[in-house]
């Protein structure tokens, strides 16, 4: 190397060394990225791979010629002056003429706005991610498989809080401190709660009967842990495996047909087994029932032995779907079988269940939720007055 040469490397070093010193220390300490990661990450954020070279070459050598930035990155000559008029026009770099074309960084706002920005979004894509892996939409489909159990009681809550004739759950006591709130407020709407509740440790951590009577219109305990289920309006169910399952998972059903299942299981193995925790009727009508079969269950003595049943119907018609009331004497009662339904249990109307209504100027049959064949279906039935021949004690639901 000749003394020309020694002395612009000795030069050329001065001012590099200068020229970093002179930046701010922020910089220096809190820039982690080496370059290539820094360049990577400006194409990222929307930069051509010529202008993020480009403008982290700039942001090196501070001022300098457009043959320099060049020279600095890995853009050719004859594209350079495109690319950093492209940069200037996004106010990331200021270009002037002097003698030549130079090039220096703008104010940083710009550019950290953008990338601030973008990353913004990209935040949120993760956690709309997130949202949509924990949380699929529910469809138009009957039955809806999702992956938490969050997912399903985030719905259960939701659809109790709009139910408009009977709820019916059998869940834990925490699930039922969560649904507290929507169960206080179908109550308010007059809504029928039907509540089997477990413990996992014995009665004395269940909520109090004041609570429970507050959100409900009976309520059983069962001693064994049990799924979660949710039943609204016989129309949607939510359903999931009890805490000790080894898999989370659960089903959302919006079906009257699936329901239906649910349904049935509910009755036989949630509720008509266990004993009453709790019971807002009265042994004295008038008595008020959501389920055909209950109240044929209660009424059946008395109309065989010739009391007189006055009820009232609310519910629709079964060929049209209009709303409609009925009211008047209970002249029959009938079931698939006959012969082999039981006082005692609730299983032995699992068929056609049906009640003959003479409301002075015809006469109605009347089916439960889902009737078909009968004039009327049922979504509830209140027992007006009996004038009885003789003396029954009601079991009402």
């Amino acid at each position: 190397m000749n003394h020309r040469e020694r002395l612009h490397s000795n030069t050329a070093e001065k001012i590099w060394t200068r020229r970093l010193n002179d930046r701010p220390r922020r910089l220096a300490t809190t820039w982690k990225m080496n370059r290539q990661e820094l360049v990577t990450a400006l194409e990222n954020a929307g930069l051509s791979p010529y202008q993020a070279d480009a403008y982290v070459a700039v942001l090196e050598l501070g001022t300098a010629q457009a043959t320099a930035v060049a020279d600095a990155s890995d853009v050719p000559d004859p594209r350079i002056y495109d690319v950093l008029r492209d940069l200037a026009g996004a106010g990331y770099v200021e270009v002037y003429e002097q003698d030549a074309l130079y090039v220096r960084a703008n104010s940083l706002d710009p550019m950290t706005a953008d990338l601030k920005e973008r990353a913004e979004q990209f935040m949120t894509a993760v956690d709309e991610i997130e949202r949509r892996w924990n949380d699929p939409p529910i469809r138009d489909s009957a039955v809806t498989i999702v992956r938490k159990f969050e997912t399903v009681l985030k719905n259960a809550i939701k659809s109790v809080r709009s139910a408009s004739v009977q709820v019916q759950l059998s869940l834990s006591v925490d699930a039922f401190h969560r649904l507290y709130p929507a169960l206080a407020e179908a109550t308010d709407n007059d809504v029928t709660v039907h509540l089997s509740i477990y413990t996992t440790n014995g009665p004395e951590t269940l909520p109090s009967i004041e609570k429970i009577a507050d959100v409900c219109a009976e309520a059983r305990y069962r001693e064994l842990p049990a799924p979660f289920t949710v039943i609204v309006d016989r129309t949607e169910t939510f359903f999931a495996p009890h805490t000790g399952s080894t898999n989370e998972y659960g089903i959302l059903v919006n079906d009257r047909t699936h329901t239906y299942v649910f349904h049935w299981y509910f009755l036989t193995t949630q509720w008509d087994v266990w004993e009453h925790l709790y019971d807002e009727s009265s042994a004295e009508p008038p008595s008020k029932y959501v389920d055909i079969r209950y109240c044929v269950q209660d009424i059946r003595p008395l109309v065989d032995a010739g009391d007189t049943v006055t009820i009232r119907v609310e519910g629709s018609e079964t060929h049209s779907g209009s709303e409609r009331v009925v009211e008047g004497e209970v002249v029959d009662v009938f079931t698939s079988d006959a012969a082999e339904t039981s006082a005692d249990s609730i299983i032995s109307y699992a068929g056609q269940v049906g009640i003959t209504i003479d409301t002075g100027f015809d006469r109605v049959s009347v089916g439960g939720l889902g009737a078909m064949v009968e004039d009327v279906e049922a979504h509830r039935i209140t027992v007006l007055s009996v004038e009885w021949e003789t003396q029954f004690l009601f079991d009402n639901r």
